[in-house]
């Protein structure tokens, strides 16, 4: 049987995720998995200061997994992340 999640750790991924931006990057991911900093930079039409921290916050509430290719950083769903993705999917259509 599954472990249950504390209060606390769950409260880490819901504010991990709690922002427009960090949502828009949790979903471009989910659409193109493998996608570096400068293409969800590109993506979204934002600033890269601020897409870096938003993706950092992310990586720290264990939401996205980052993999290093010489001087690009991929971004890729950690399981977690994946099932924040559903939530969200099925969130919008609601």
């Amino acid at each position: 049987m599954a472990k249950m999640k504390t209060a606390k750790q769950m409260e880490r991924h819901l504010k991990g995720m709690a922002n427009h931006y960090r949502i828009e990057i949790l979903l471009l991911i989910a659409a193109s998995d493998g996608i570096t900093l400068e293409g969800v930079v590109k993506a979204l039409d934002a600033n890269e200061k601020t897409i870096g921290e938003h993706t950092r916050r992310l990586y720290v509430a264990g939401l996205v997994n980052k993999k290093y290719r010489g001087k690009f950083v991929e971004h890729t769903l950690s399981p977690y992340g994946k099932t924040f993705v559903r939530f969200l999917q099925d969130f919008q259509k609601t």
